[in-house]
């Protein structure tokens, strides 16, 4: 994967946290991610079409994800909340398109926002392309983005 798309999620990941929810993030070191397995209770995926294929999958467990959407509407909210997936799906949504408009060149879809809630829940990735998992905690607790995008051509020279 090339590191300009995991800079942009980088990026991303920060300015929606600190736009939308007021809160710093430290972000860590991306590593290759090997199995399945999710730790994470709740997770907020996007799939990416077009000259950029792949999904976006943000995972928190279950206490931090009710901290996040609630901070992000402004209301207190549990997994049972009728807002909850909708607030998880749009902060998915909205570091995903974040993200997006960082791909210079490329011709990319974003999809609307699915959310898993429950334990032992496993998001399946392609095995055709790496899938990284971004490694963020905030003063709200720890979660993860995972990235598994490709490209399907060569980005268009500026200019040309």
């Amino acid at each position: 994967m090339d590191v300009k798309f995991v800079n942009a999620f980088v990026g991303s990941i920060i300015n929606v946290f600190k736009t939308m929810l007021d809160e710093d993030v430290k972000v860590d070191k991306p590593v290759l991610k090997k199995d399945e397995l999710v730790t994470a209770e709740v997770s907020g995926i996007i799939g990416l079409s077009g000259e950029v294929q792949g999904s976006v999958v943000l995972s928190f467990e279950a206490e931090v994800a009710c901290k996040i959407a609630s901070q992000f509407a402004g209301a207190d909210m549990t997994l049972d909340s009728a807002d909850f997936s909708d607030a998880i799906g749009e902060l998915a949504n909205m570091v995903a398109g974040n993200a997006k408009k960082d791909f210079t060149g490329y011709d990319a879809s974003i999809s609307l926002p699915s959310v898993i809630i429950g334990k032992g829940h496993k998001v399946s990735q392609s095995k055709a392309w790496p899938y990284l998992v971004i490694p963020c905690s905030t003063d709200m607790g720890t979660f993860n983005v995972e990235v598994a995008i490709n490209t399907v051509k060569a980005p268009a020279m500026a200019g040309a």
